[in-house]
């Protein structure tokens, strides 16, 4: 990580003390099964909440969130070590620009992984979005899609579905537990469907949802720690799921010169090659053969036959 500050995490003394000594245990967590550092992707279109969302897990202002820019303009990576633990965050741009989602944007993020954290590894991907996005449609999954295609199959093995802006009020209709389930349902389903993982692969790609709320308005409990509507203080909540993630045995992405230049245009076009030869040979070489071949015998025949 060549260039990369890092910076000892002190904001870590400034959660409530519950907090605190959650994080802490699971720090100690990973570095018990000899993980010493932990590189999180942040992922997803613009304005969901990213940037808050690291903001709040690294517990102060790292990354610039404001009314009026609904995301960081380029890839963002926020490193802090305590007790010879690492952890690097790694914000990025939105991925999605006039309507579409952008190739522009996807490869400024994998050449900033290449210049930082080559042959590193993406140990966890947050994927985020909005718990109060009510429709699902085709761009979120050219986004997952998109994802996809850079980083392989695999990165959803190490995925957290994230749904900001947890603190609302659903329908009338729906409790919040209901309301939340069947929200996350359709944002796994979008994955799946992105992804292409079929529904018998569904069961080892289990991608594990959690809720975040970062307004300074967010519900606290006795112990001053922000909780969700269900009581449950959602930091230590988000940590304990990616340190479970991290630990699922599931390597992490690696990222090589391959996974930054992404698949080679004439590797995937010689797989066409045989292809093309074969239909060059039957409707090209194969008539101009037969008409030289009929040319050749009407020139040989004699002229009196």
């Amino acid at each position: 990580m060549a260039g990369q500050l890092v910076k000892e995490w002190t904001a870590i003394q400034q959660f409530p003390a519950a907090t605190q000594e959650k994080l802490v245990d699971l720090l100690g967590k990973l570095k018990s099964q000899n993980v010493d550092t932990l590189t999180i992707l942040v992922m997803g279109k613009g304005g969901v909440g990213k940037s808050s969302t690291v903001n709040s897990v690294i517990g102060e202002r790292v990354v610039t969130v404001s009314a009026f820019q609904s995301e960081t303009p380029r890839p963002v990576m926020v490193s802090r070590s305590r007790s010879g633990f690492t952890l690097n965050i790694i914000d990025t741009p939105g991925l999605v620009e006039g309507g579409y989602v952008s190739g522009q944007v996807l490869d400024t993020i994998k050449s900033f992984l290449g210049r930082l954290l080559l042959t590193k590894t993406i140990d966890v991907l947050l994927y985020v979005d909005r718990l109060d996005s009510y429709r699902v449609d085709d761009l979120d999954k050219q986004v997952v899609q998109a994802i996809t295609d850079s980083f392989g199959k695999e990165i959803w093995h190490k995925a957290i579905a994230v749904l900001t802006h947890a603190q609302l009020s659903p329908p009338d209709t729906l409790s919040y537990v209901e309301f939340f389930s069947k929200r996350s349902e359709s944002l796994l389903k979008c994955i799946r469907q992105g992804a292409r993982i079929s529904k018998r692969d569904a069961q080892n790609f289990a991608i594990p949802v959690a809720l975040v709320e970062n307004s300074g308005r967010c519900n606290k409990n006795e112990g001053d720690e922000k909780i969700l509507p269900t009581g449950t203080p959602w930091i230590p909540n988000l940590v304990q799921t990616i340190t479970g993630l991290a630990l699922n045995g599931k390597g992490g992405i690696v990222i090589d010169q391959k996974l930054i230049e992404g698949p080679n245009a004439n590797d995937r076009g010689k797989l066409f090659i045989p292809l093309i030869l074969a239909l060059q040979y039957l409707f090209v070489i194969k008539p101009i053969q037969k008409r030289i071949k009929d040319d050749v015998a009407r020139e040989t025949r004699p002229s009196w036959a």
